[in-house]
């Protein structure tokens, strides 16, 4: 059985002893005319303090408001046995990150209306289309991956909490080329729309509840925002706001495998000197790193920056740290080109590391015992490094054990088909790698 199949509640599929949800609409509008019909018949209304007293609940009806949500879940169970009619009052959409995931975990049949979602709400204000967007919650739970898919995505919607907003989104994406958009009290007089830096969303408190929209930067380096209206969320620019283009992949696939595959070929970027980790290398690299979205990998000794790239066309946020200024141009050109946002530190390891927010993996590319050390002193789950010198397996991997890693560690040696003169083949050997992947229990 499929809830909320239809726009009105007698249509559906739902059996007739089912809990009605109903979304107040984000965006304003007036609640959908099933709720009058509904509400009329109902013995028992369950929702928020600010939906019981803007809808009119019959005399007769008990009410129960969301606080703790086991007390309802047992007046609803006890009604639908009963064959009470029970009607269920939530935000927008109650199906996008909504209290209907947990009345069907509950067991609760239930026939579902919903309203215009707060995200499909903020986009509409914004003028923007959304179906490339990452939508994501960092309500109820820890707030790094939603940020992580901001770092790593031109187009994220964030449904927010107090302690989980733009204030602390914002701390977290400085450093990022991002506009953020924060729509405050949707549908209510309060109403705000406001596009602004990470650090002018860090500096600041905002009204609850609010959602953001995490949108690529793709204008001219402005940094001067100020409260703005509709017009120039919608795209006129006005007092030297940028506007958020907020990009997204041609194949409407947000954060989906690249479609052109991954552990591509050395061809497929600009690099000096051969300084690229091989493809056969880099296949197991990013295998080991495990990116996906709402993940931060750190890529040290970056290079070309073909392994954080791989990264981040999995979805993974990328910081690729490199020395070399005219490396991080090259960097900056192979990502342009795989159309994913990597961001570059240039400077020295391990120097270069303090004050980079915490990862979940890191490839170590380059550098010696120090900046290893540097690196599991910030106690990433995963820690990946390649070293072509045997001399510094052991004390890799003695350093990795001694700081509560697992190790696990192999050469990878490969050879590939060459031409020889006369249509011959022979096998071209590459240089042997040993690749070592530490594991935090």
């Amino acid at each position: 059985m499929v809830a909320g199949a239809s726009a009105t509640p007698g249509a559906s599929a739902a059996p007739a002893n089912a809990v009605t949800v109903v979304g107040l609409d984000a965006a304003g509008a007036p609640p959908h005319p099933a709720l009058g019909p509904v509400l009329g018949a109902a013995g028992l209304v369950v929702g928020a303090a600010r939906h019981l007293a803007v809808v009119p609940v019959p005399a007769g009806a008990d009410t129960v408001t969301l606080g703790p949500l086991a007390p309802a879940l047992h007046r609803l169970a006890e009604a639908v046995a009963a064959g009470v009619p029970a009607v269920v009052l939530a935000s927008g959409d109650p199906g996008l990150f909504g209290i209907v995931r947990r009345l069907r975990a509950a067991g609760l049949p239930l026939r579902v209306v919903p309203a215009v979602s707060s995200v499909a709400a903020a986009f509409a204000r914004a003028g923007l289309p959304w179906d490339g967007a990452a939508v994501v919650t960092a309500h109820g739970r820890d707030p790094r991956p939603a940020l992580n898919a901001c770092r790593a995505l031109p187009l994220v919607a964030v449904l927010t909490a107090p302690g989980a907003g733009a204030t602390e989104l914002g701390e977290g994406l400085i450093g990022w080329s991002r506009r953020l958009l924060v729509a405050e009290h949707l549908g209510t007089d309060a109403e705000r729309i406001r596009v602004v830096s990470p650090e002018q969303a860090a500096a600041e408190t905002w009204a609850d509840p609010h959602v953001l929209l995490s949108l690529t930067d793709t204008d001219t380096d402005t940094d001067t925002d100020t409260d703005t209206d509709a017009d120039a969320v919608s795209g006129a620019d006005a007092g030297g706001v940028s506007r958020p283009r907020g990009g997204m992949r041609a194949d409407n696939q947000p954060a989906a495998a690249p479609a052109g595959g991954w552990a591509l070929p050395e061809s497929r970027y600009a690099h000096r000197d051969s300084m690229i980790t091989k493809s056969e290398v880099r296949a197991l690299v990013v295998a080991r790193l495990r990116p996906r979205l709402g993940r931060l990998i750190w890529d040290i000794g970056a290079g070309s920056g073909s392994v954080g790239i791989e990264c981040a066309l999995l979805g993974a946020a990328v910081l690729a740290v490199e020395q070399d200024a005219g490396a991080g141009a090259t960097i900056r050109a192979n990502a342009r080109a795989h159309a994913v946002d990597v961001r570059i530190v240039t400077g020295r390891a391990p120097q270069a590391l303090v004050g980079l927010p915490e990862p979940d993996a890191v490839f170590v590319g380059g550098g010696g015992v120090d900046v290893l050390a540097a690196v599991v002193a910030r106690r990433p789950e995963r820690v990946v490094l390649t070293l072509a010198a045997l001399d510094r397996v052991a004390p890799a991997v003695g350093l990795l054990r001694a700081a509560g890693y697992t190790v696990e560690g192999a050469q990878l040696s490969a050879a590939r088909l060459a031409d020889l003169p006369g249509g011959s083949i022979r096998l071209a050997a590459t240089n042997p790698v040993v690749v070592l992947t530490g594991e935090r229990p």
